[in-house]
């Protein structure tokens, strides 16, 4: 029977057509479940379990050039740290060959008058000493020790504010730090809802880099083209599927990060939802481009790699602070969707829905999704050259 469909409902039965064939090629594809379904959580446990910005038990040596209450005091606040192992010492000179190895990260000395400019109502320092050639844990290292060394000279104040008549002991300002939206200062709260903006970086390209460049080296193209499918049946039909399984890996992706990292997800489903549905309409038609450009499924591996997974992790202020960045770089993020869709999702877990942040976020993934697309239907040809 010869079909009499014509005008829009032949195109959606085209669309539909092509919609059904790039599903079915889903499913006999173990390698799109693998991109869609076990990367994703392989990823986010690497980044869960791997990348933290807490210390815990971190060795450190602890230098008493002189023995006295004060000094074994201050000691036995670092040994009850949960951030701190201590090595105990009494000459620097027998740790210095251990930080210069590595095995331990701060030398912490309480010089042999301690005790007495603190009982005079003096500054008593505490030299700290830490491995410069990593800034990151010698920053964190030292931030810990002065909150050890705050909160004893606190108690120090209190027990002793009787001893010393009349002068107070240095250090008598009482801060109550409050912490809004992170209580715990657990920075896998931060960065695990971050990690999975990556991931769905990586996921959203690879998952269409692969489509278009796949059918030029089967050869299956050519079929398709001699069909009477236009450009933008092709384009949706090669798009949807993919759009509905990355849906899937970022709704698998925040279940992981709930249930198994306990981070607190504050903001909406729907919220959710929307801002995840504009990042992949941004990321995919930048993978079905790189597809469309390389038609070679090496190459676009790679260049969805460079151009995706790369500027993302580097740029998007995952880990590293954009506004420390030289200008070029720093305006140069404006242009990757990351950067948008790390920061809605840290304010929807922590946040909420927070709506002066993800309406402009989103507007802006939509644009440059727009943009891509744009891109995308300029480049994509229907007949062979």
């Amino acid at each position: 029977m010869t079909s009499t469909l014509t005008g829009s409902a032949a195109w959606l039965r085209r669309v539909a057509g092509l919609v059904r064939k790039e599903t079915l090629q889903i499913r006999r594809d173990p390698s799109s479940y693998l991109i869609a379904g076990l990367l994703p959580l392989l990823l986010l446990f690497i980044f869960g379990y791997g990348v933290t910005l807490d210390l815990r038990r971190v060795p450190v040596a602890v230098v008493i050039e002189q023995s006295n209450p004060e000094a074994a005091s201050l000691l036995a606040s670092f040994r009850n740290s949960p951030y701190f192992h201590v090595i105990p010492a009494h000459d620097r000179r027998d740790v210095e060959d251990e930080l210069v190895a590595g095995s331990v990260k701060g030398v912490i000395v309480l010089a042999a008058d301690f005790a007495e400019r603190l009982g005079r109502g003096e500054s008593a320092p505490v030299q700290v000493l830490v491995d410069g050639s990593d800034p990151n844990t010698a920053g964190l290292v030292l931030n810990y020790v002065e909150g050890v060394w705050s909160n004893w000279l606190e108690q120090e104040t209190v027990a002793r504010s009787g001893m010393v008549a009349g002068r107070a002991l240095p250090g008598l300002v009482t801060i109550e730090p409050r912490y809004w939206f992170n209580p715990d200062v657990r920075s896998q709260n931060f960065l695990i809802p971050g990690s999975i903006a990556i991931i769905m970086t990586l996921i959203g390209t690879l998952l269409t880099a692969l489509v278009v460049a796949r059918e030029w080296e089967r050869g299956t193209i050519e079929a398709l083209m001699s069909t009477p499918v236009g450009r933008s049946e092709f384009l949706i039909g090669k798009l949807l599927p993919y759009f509905l399984l990355g849906m899937g890996a970022m709704g698998l992706s925040v279940i992981a990060a709930v249930w198994v990292f306990s981070v607190p997800f504050r903001g909406s489903i729907l919220a959710l939802v929307i801002v995840s549905a504009a990042f992949l309409c941004a990321m995919l038609p930048l993978g079905l481009l790189i597809s469309t450009l390389t038609r070679n499924q090496f190459a676009a591996s790679q260049a969805a790699l460079v151009s995706g997974f790369l500027p993302a992790f580097e740029l998007s202020g995952f880990i590293f602070e954009i506004d420390a960045m030289p200008w070029p770089i720093r305006w140069s993020t404006y242009l990757l969707p990351p950067r948008y869709f790390v920061a809605s999702l840290q304010t929807m877990f922590l946040a909420g829905d927070v709506l002066s942040v993800l309406v402009p976020n989103t507007l802006a993934l939509l644009t440059m999704g727009a943009v891509l697309l744009a891109l995308l239907i300029r480049s994509t040809r229907m007949r062979l050259e």
